[in-house]
């Protein structure tokens, strides 16, 4: 397993390996689905519909059953979803009059449509986050472009129109997933491979949390009041912080086999509701705070 997860996060992608073949189902309408290289998960604003980010567009979870969602099979990698938009990267769906890359792009309906935001045909950020309520950006950027000097952290606080630098002082290892406080913009967390680490003050320095385990994803509660990070020292784990008491449950997983938590989504109309999706493209909610999981999707497979 540990040689597995290091493979997958040596691309740089936070993927899963493609298993079998996709079976496209027609945008809107439910019917089998197969989740193929997972790159995100998120909840729609109003908590109705569980959403996951794919090489052939979105995947919806609502009311027990899962479909396509309506809009372009774009090939989303970097996914960030706020209480009033979604942010994403990626490339466009074959036909689509889009330029390749995406650079920045925004949706406020649920990614029925895009509006690109700058570094259109540019850049693909695979790590990309967003603050819940005050819709900061922050992207690793993997080379430089016209508006980022050099590669690394950068955040922008007007859409894409300017962006920032973060010097990242302190961060350590090769970054694996963000994450940004839903208030406070100036917080910002980052699972990397040498662990979990958390600035505050834009970026600029970070201070360890967790060292000596592989940092997979990272999440903040919807409130602002915890940090959920995954890691993995041999075994999965997945652990919920209290940012300001400093305390630490561990949260108990569902059996993974040959596998760890990818992504973390907490739905915002319930906020004892969670989700996690895996690296081999296994999905489960919880509804009582991680305590029990029921799965929805195994390896792929919609259920």
């Amino acid at each position: 397993m540990h040689t597995r997860i290091r493979l997958v996060l040596l691309s740089g992608l936070l993927l899963t390996s493609l298993a079998g073949a996709h079976h496209e189902t027609p945008a809107g309408h439910a019917g089998a689905v197969t989740l193929t290289h997972v790159h995100g998960l998120a909840y729609s604003a109003d908590g109705k519909q569980l959403m996951v980010p794919s090489h052939h567009g979105l995947a919806v979870y609502r009311e027990g059953k899962w479909s396509k969602a309506p809009g372009p099979m774009h090939d989303y990698m970097g996914f960030a979803a706020t209480r009033t938009r979604i942010y994403s990267s990626g490339h466009p769906a074959p036909g689509s009059p889009l330029p390749d890359p995406f650079g920045l792009i925004r949706s406020v309906d649920d990614g029925s449509s895009w509006e690109k935001l700058g570094l259109v045909g540019e850049s693909d950020f695979h790590l990309l986050a967003a603050s819940w309520n005050t819709n900061t950006v922050y992207v690793w950027n993997a080379e430089k472009n016209s508006r980022m000097s050099s590669p690394g952290l950068h955040f922008t606080l007007n859409e894409g129109f300017m962006w920032q630098r973060a010097a990242a002082h302190g961060l350590a290892g090769k970054p694996r997933a963000l994450a940004v406080h839903p208030n406070d913009a100036k917080i910002v967390a980052a699972a990397t491979s040498s662990g979990i680490y958390v600035s505050r003050n834009s970026g600029d320095s970070f201070e360890p949390l967790v060292r000596g385990a592989e940092g997979l994803a990272i999440f903040f509660d919807l409130n602002g009041n915890h940090l959920w990070h995954s890691t993995y020292d041999g075994n999965p784990r997945l652990v919920r912080l209290e940012l300001k008491g400093g305390a630490a449950a561990t949260i108990a997983l569902p059996p993974l086999k040959d596998d760890a938590v990818a992504y973390i989504a907490q739905n915002p109309a319930n906020p004892k509701e969670y989700a996690i999706t895996t690296f081999e493209r296994s999905v489960y909610f919880s509804k009582d705070t991680g305590k029990t999981w029921k799965q929805i999707a195994d390896r792929g497979s919609g259920k």
